[in-house]
């Protein structure tokens, strides 16, 4: 089956719109120190723009008022908003409110959807999905410890939850909690919809990170340590069928894979101008730096790179269009550990040429740099991911029945004499 990553000229033209418009109007306010009630009212002008051009929510199909655009055009526009943390905010697609408006989509109930969903695209609330706990291993989820007990109409949640992101500025969170301790590993965990006024949840603080080492609380991108004690909740409460939270992840965190590879593409692709832009400006050791051969050879490795990604992650979301998520799962792996690797490869070589000045905050690279250190184990480490690619392709392998490799020479050999026998023996005669 042929390969198709081109777009329409009416698309095109949609994508040449958002690069200036993020440029012009998203850029700029990165310089600025507000809090987030000032930028949501910096951001609202710029995101009626955004669905006067119907690019508002493109990731929901349009009856959930999404454009429905696929993953490969998705991609595409991640490419852009990538290229600044605040640009998806302007869009209607910053995660975590995306992923969760998706599993809302999928296996919401109408009055979920009336209740939350809808509020949540047209940006009158925000969300946090509440998973990663600071006592079990984020790569594993199912050793999660945080319980669910059913008690008559409702469940009781307790337990403890750190890196739930956006958990300060939430107006409910999607909490995953083992509902049956003693059910097979992928079927203990289940959903459910919390408010986060509800009794029972404290919100203990959000957690210093290499990206926000400062400590400060209520924050767009802050990641909460969330206490749930007691925490009542009715049975409508319960997302999707009991048991299933593991399944309704996945089908969460492989699209949202595909989203993360190409805006850290976004992410690169400014390093990678910065670091050209100061090879030609930078005077050093007899020349401009863009003279030097490690300077060049930085060049030549990031955009090589870039571009292998680039082909890698639209042909995944291509995959995920036309087959399916299963289908494409290999894929999804491979660009989730390759992209992040190249996220942090283009920075460092950008940071590395602007020496001290990239060093300090008066350039964006140290802050992006922070960001990218954490690329390489969000939504499953670089191992896991790793170690899923060579399950996938060894399936397509089995070992020889009498250990003997297969491209053993001298056993070919032996089949080889044996199949041209003819030959061999008429050129024997002949001399």
């Amino acid at each position: 089956m042929a390969w198709d990553f081109s777009t329409e000229p009416e698309f095109q033209a949609q994508l040449d719109w958002m690069r200036d418009f993020v440029r012009e109007e998203i850029w700029p306010i990165e310089t600025l120190d507000v809090d987030l009630s000032q930028v949501e009212k910096i951001v609202e002008p710029l995101q009626e723009q955004v669905k006067e051009r119907g690019l508002w929510a493109a990731h929901l199909d349009p009856e959930l008022g999404g454009q429905g655009f696929g993953q490969l055009k998705l991609g595409l526009m991640h490419e852009i908003l990538g290229t600044s943390l605040l640009a998806p905010f302007a869009f209607g697609n910053q995660a975590p409110d995306s992923g969760n408006s998706e599993i809302l989509a999928m296996v919401g109930s109408d009055e979920q959807k009336d209740r939350w969903l809808y509020p949540l695209l047209n940006g009158d609330i925000h969300s946090a999905f509440s998973m990663t706990e600071p006592h079990t291993a984020g790569s594993d989820p199912t050793l999660l410890e945080t319980r669910a007990v059913k008690d008559g109409d409702d469940w009781v949640i307790n337990g403890r939850k750190w890196f739930t992101t956006n958990g300060s500025i939430a107006d409910f969170l999607i909490v995953m909690a083992v509902t049956d301790p003693d059910a097979r590993s992928y079927q203990r965990a289940s959903m459910f919809i919390v408010p986060t006024d509800t009794p029972g949840l404290t919100m203990i603080r959000d957690v210093p990170t290499m990206e926000h080492p400062e400590d400060r609380f209520g924050f767009f991108g802050g990641h909460t340590e969330i206490l749930y004690e007691d925490v009542r909740v009715p049975n409508s409460a319960l997302l999707g069928a009991e048991g299933a939270g593991f399944i309704i992840s996945q089908q969460r965190l492989y699209p949202g894979r595909i989203h993360h590879c190409m805006r850290w593409l976004g992410q690169a692709q400014r390093a990678f101008d910065m670091l050209c832009e100061r090879s030609l400006v930078r005077f050093a050791h007899g020349s401009l730096l863009s003279k030097h051969e490690t300077v060049q050879n930085w060049i030549a490795d990031s955009a090589a790179q870039i571009h292998a990604a680039r082909l890698m992650t639209l042909h995944a979301a291509w995959k995920m269009d036309n087959e399916g998520v299963a289908a494409s799962r290999k894929e999804i792996s491979l660009i989730k550990f390759y992209g992040a690797g190249v996220l942090h490869d283009v920075i460092d070589r950008a940071l590395q040429i602007h020496g001290s000045l990239g060093y300090s905050t008066d350039m964006p690279l140290e802050a992006m740099y922070r960001y990218a250190r954490a690329a390489r184990f969000y939504d499953g480490p670089d191992e896991v991911h790793r170690a899923s690619v060579a399950r996938q392709i060894l399936r397509g392998y089995e070992a020889p029945a009498d250990g003997v490799p297969s491209e053993h020479i001298p056993t070919r050999r032996d089949a080889a004499r044996n199949k041209f026998a003819w030959l061999l023996d008429a050129a024997t005669a002949n001399d």
